[in-house]
């Protein structure tokens, strides 16, 4: 038995110092020292043993089995120290070499526009509210003057969540002007930048989803020539000094009387192009005064009060800003596109 456990010992510190991975070297210490390893095979054998025998072949196999942990042990820390020095010329960073550029970020060409026109209003003591894009049929059609049956109303038109038409993604950000008119203190001056919605075909022009800012004033002694000074002097900034504008007539349920503001399209001049569909001039806004029915359903007395509206689409002030022919562009997320700017 003797003799076994020496053989063991060699061929066990042998392997253990010939070994280099870690997980070998677990497998050798299963080998020789595991509940059926070599050691433990060779006492079972100590029966056989006479009772003289056993203490000296006991303090053998003890000792072997200590001289076997403690090569398995500085084996381990060799193979660590091997394992680390490997990593490191392997993952060794040429300090002379030029870094990796790192490319920032900028604000989307529509946004920068929405900042600016942020900053002309409120440089004109105006505020600027945000409301929900979920809204009740009374907000967006009924208090601002659009009775049941408007075209604007129809499913063909409009994202309705219920069947009786009274939840709505709004179809515009005007919703804010009635939330403006029953919870604030008069004089108001507003604008509600936002997310509308509206069932339209995709076009060089058109969105189902698209970016509206609303603007209002209420107070006493309020008329059309303020309006008018108000958008030519928000054109002006926008686009320039001279920038040729033309308001036409028409027709909104919530203000009276009502116009349209068109720009001259920026692309032709004025001459007829795809941008402006052959007109020259690309519509800017709606506007007008406030409707006295609107006012009186808020609780505003139109006898004693007056004021003016409009609503702009912001991907169309954006068009004209930076020359961009197609509406579609803004929303694709084309770096091509999008890091021109």
């Amino acid at each position: 038995m003797k003799e076994m456990l020496q053989n063991l010992r060699e061929a066990s510190i042998r392997a253990i110092l010939d070994c280099e991975d870690a997980e070998l070297l677990e497998s050798l210490r299963v080998k020789y020292l595991g509940k059926k390893g070599e050691l433990t095979s060779i006492l079972r054998q100590m029966g056989k043993l006479s009772p003289e025998e056993r203490p000296a072949m006991g303090q053998l196999a003890n000792k072997l089995r200590e001289d076997i942990e403690e090569a398995i042990e500085d084996r381990n820390k060799v193979i660590s120290a091997l394992r680390m020095e490997r990593r490191l010329i392997a993952e060794s960073v040429d300090v002379t070499l030029p870094g990796k550029k790192q490319t920032l970020g900028h604000k989307h060409p529509m946004y920068n526009v929405l900042d600016q026109i942020k900053d002309i209003f409120i440089g004109m003591g105006f505020e600027i509210v945000d409301g929900p894009e979920v809204e009740l049929a009374d907000y967006n059609f009924t208090k601002l003057n659009i009775d049941e049956g408007h075209p604007s109303r129809e499913w063909t038109d409009t994202f309705y969540f219920t069947e009786d038409s009274s939840i709505l993604l709004r179809t515009q950000t005007s919703p804010m002007q009635i939330h403006a008119m029953e919870t604030k203190e008069l004089p108001i001056r507003m604008i509600a930048p936002g997310r509308v919605y509206r069932k339209d075909e995709v076009d060089a022009t058109h969105s189902p989803m698209f970016h509206q800012i609303e603007g209002m004033v209420i107070d006493k002694g309020i008329t059309m020539a303020d309006l008018k000074a108000t958008l030519n002097l928000v054109v002006e900034k926008i686009y320039g000094k001279g920038t040729v504008t033309r308001f036409r007539p028409h027709h909104f349920p919530f203000t009276e009387p009502s116009c349209e503001l068109d720009i001259q399209c920026h692309k032709c001049g004025g001459v007829g192009c795809p941008t402006c569909k052959g007109e020259g001039w690309i519509e800017v806004l709606g506007a007008g005064m406030v409707h006295p029915k609107v006012l009186a359903g808020c609780g505003i007395d139109p006898d004693v009060y007056s004021g003016w509206a409009f609503g702009m689409g912001l991907e169309r002030l954006a068009l004209g800003e930076y020359k961009i022919n197609n509406l579609r562009l803004i929303f694709e997320n084309d770096r091509r596109f999008l890091e021109q700017f």
